[in-house]
């Protein structure tokens, strides 16, 4: 993949992966499956490993969930909660127990260490994760997950389950020692089947929405703003594991789970098992695998963590997962249909792409018609055919993908044509080309309707213009009726217009006008990346809103000054010049300029304040909460050693980073004096 596509994809990666983080996380409405997002995640993460200069500790590879609700108060944490590296098979069970090796012989553990100490493997429940905090003994917070450092305030919902404790030890006669001073438990916030298809029922008489599935039941439960609503419904918790235990040490995780019980704390016994070996571990992974359907509760994989404390403390973090555990998902469902034929689609900038039209079947409880093919060389690789019975799995994009072609493996008779790229655009008609050195084909049209309708889209999104209310229907029927053509076009439909579309009526038409009126203003980076720029994501945004302060400033700027800037390439400078210096795209540019005002970007003058610094080794905080606070004193974050650094921050295991930081004469501070010199800890 040559740089430019790559930089392409990484960010269209993470504004797609921030969008689902908001919709599962903020939302409770995820519109993917955990199989997609983690076929999107493990994509940017291959991209990023791949391309080190395209790294950004804003990355949601370096993030934990999403922002808390407003309506929550927020609770701040100091031990985060992290997420999870993820495996996908049996062989990744072993590659992680051979990681965790390789990286405790480097830190020069005796070899048996692991032998000796072994792993927990626990099943992992599809639920809400949680907080629990108990201060003598008695609870007194409850929060979400968050985004691992800030979370949400759930305290007096989650006092309504009957698992939760009020108190600790539940049962002092059951031998479950003195209280602790300090307690923080976390687990997760479930419903069982039988309860989730009763709540069901009881919606579907009542004319409400059902729960799709038990995460959701759970996650819309807890996070009621009336404690009753959580009470009315049967939820059930098991903990995992303590953030503090004031006062206590553990040698192994097993221990702390017994402690946890021992407090009353309900741990799943069941579901957990010490293992010897990752042998063992692949022995319960597949047990498993096998009885998922019959348990009373979701899961949909297991964890596995090194049992001895001692050893995940040398194993430590990486950004935003600790090296010494992994959640091994179960493989997603796959299952065989026909391909009924193949059409294409085009997007935002042209993109032809090939989708396969499916003989109906279910994969994991969804019915699947369509699943993408990708581009002309994937269709050429499996050898897919209209005709075909192919393999079909949800896993490798937002929408389903065929993974392979059983008639080409089987030799088939009878089998279709070979399929090939259009030559015209089936929309607009315009010649359809290949790009250069990629293996994307593109609309050559300037006035393709399905490009402007996925213009328009990527416009009025959430981390763009943010008009809430406008969705892709109603783009698509603006455009059809001739309404809209161009953004500008927007902020001059009036309210009788809209009201007038089908589906919307008089409320939904002023609602949708006040978010066209809030969108006028609107931070100028959020602005430039609604243009849809080519290259342009939302960091890149960030870094020409910073250097360039105004809209004005950026489109007379020549070549030559946007590659002095330090992330800014020949590929990115020369679409933003075709962009501004297009006479019909600078004329829209005008248009629309006359109806929205982007604000130029705020500079603190913090304690940073126009200084570089560049994180290496492992901190004790994740790194995005370190970048967040040199942000937040008007600060950069560089992504790679170079003069213009001011500090290089070392943590543990810092690497070659520190030697080229040494030779180039830049200064290196520990972490406690990078916090200190930003005003200390938080």
């Amino acid at each position: 993949m040559r740089d430019r596509s790559a930089r392409g994809r990484v960010e269209e990666l993470r504004r797609l992966i921030r969008y689902h983080n908001d919709r599962y996380y903020r939302d409770d409405a995820p519109e993917i499956s955990d199989a997609e997002y983690d076929a999107l995640f493990r994509e940017l993460q291959r991209l990023e490993e791949a391309h080190p200069d395209l790294s950004d500790p804003d990355s949601p590879t370096m993030r934990v969930g999403a922002e808390p609700v407003a309506a929550f108060g927020t609770v701040v944490r100091d031990v985060p909660m992290l997420s999870l590296q993820n495996a996908f098979s049996e062989e990744d069970l072993h590659e992680f127990d051979a990681r965790v090796r390789r990286f405790l012989a480097g830190r020069a553990v005796p070899g048996d260490a692991l032998d000796r100490s072994g792993y927990v493997a626990e099943v992992k429940i599809d639920g809400l994760a949680v907080e629990l905090a108990y201060e003598g003994g008695r609870y007194t917070r409850g929060a979400t997950r968050g985004d691992g450092i800030r979370g949400e305030d759930v305290t007096a919902n989650l006092r309504t389950i009957p698992d939760v404790p009020l108190s600790v030890p539940r049962n002092p006669a059951e031998g479950g020692g003195p209280a602790p001073a300090l307690l923080t438990a976390r687990g997760e916030v479930y419903m069982e089947k039988r309860d989730l298809a009763a709540l069901n029922r009881g919606r579907e008489r009542a004319g409400e929405p059902v729960f799709a599935n038990p995460r959701n039941a759970a996650a819309g439960s807890v996070r009621q703003l009336d404690p009753k609503v959580t009470a009315s419904r049967r939820l059930k918790l098991w903990v995992y594991g303590a953030g503090r235990i004031e006062g206590a040490r553990f040698s192994s995780h097993w221990e702390e789970l017994s402690r946890l019980s021992g407090l009353g704390l309900p741990v799943n016994w069941n579901g957990s098992r010490r293992c010897r070996t990752i042998a063992e571990v692949v022995v319960f992974y597949r047990e498993m695998g096998e009885v998922k359907e019959s348990l009373p509760y979701e899961i949909d994989g297991v964890v596995v963590k090194v049992d001895d404390t001692a050893l995940q403390r040398e194993l430590g973090e990486i950004s935003r997962s600790p090296r010494w555990a992994v959640a091994a998902k179960f493989s997603p469902d796959r299952a065989e249909t026909t391909v009924e034929d193949i059409v294409v689609s085009v997007g935002r900038t042209g993109t032809v792409t090939p989708v396969a039209l499916l003989s109906p079947v279910v994969v994991r409880g969804v019915t699947v018609r369509r699943a993408t093919l990708h581009n002309q060389d994937m269709i050429d690789a499996k050898d897919i055919r209209v005709g075909d019975r192919v393999l079909v799995q949800r896993a490798g994009d937002v929408i389903p993908e065929v993974v392979e072609s059983l008639s080409a493996a089987h030799d088939a008779p009878g089998r279709g044509s070979k399929f090939r790229m259009p030559d015209r655009c089936p929309i607009c008609g315009a010649p359809v080309e290949r790009v250069p050195g990629e293996a994307a084909h593109r609309c050559t049209g300037d006035g393709c309707v399905a490009k402007r309708k996925e213009a328009l889209s990527h416009f009025v999104a959430k981390n763009a213009m943010d008009i809430e209310g406008m969705g892709t229907k109603i783009v698509s029927a603006l455009v059809d009726q001739g309404l809209v053509t161009e953004p500008a076009d927007l902020y001059r439909l009036e309210r009788e217009t809209l009201a007038a579309m089908e589906r919307l009526g008089k409320k939904s038409a002023d609602n949708l006008v006040r978010a066209i009126d809030r969108s006028r203003r609107i931070p100028f980076s959020r602005f430039l990346y609604a243009l849809g720029i080519q290259h342009v994501g939302e960091h890149m945004a960030e870094v020409l809103a910073r250097h360039f302060g105004s809209i004005g400033s950026l489109r007379n700027a020549p070549m030559e000054d946007l590659t002095k800037i330090r992330e800014v390439g020949p590929e990115v400078a020369r679409s933003l010049r075709d962009a501004f210096d297009a006479p019909e795209r600078a004329r829209a540019l005008d248009r629309l300029l006359r109806e929205v005002t982007p604000l130029p970007p705020t500079t603190p003058a913090g304690k940073g304040s126009g200084k570089t610094f560049l994180f290496t080794g492992t901190l004790s905080m994740p790194r995005a909460r370190a970048a967040e606070l040199v942000r937040r004193e008007g600060g950069t974050v560089a992504t790679g050693i170079r003069r213009e650094v001011d500090f290089l921050v070392a943590g543990a295991d810092a690497g070659g980073k520190l030697a080229k930081a040494s030779a180039m004469g830049i200064p290196v501070l520990t972490e406690e004096e990078f916090l200190a010199m930003l005003g200390g800890k938080e």
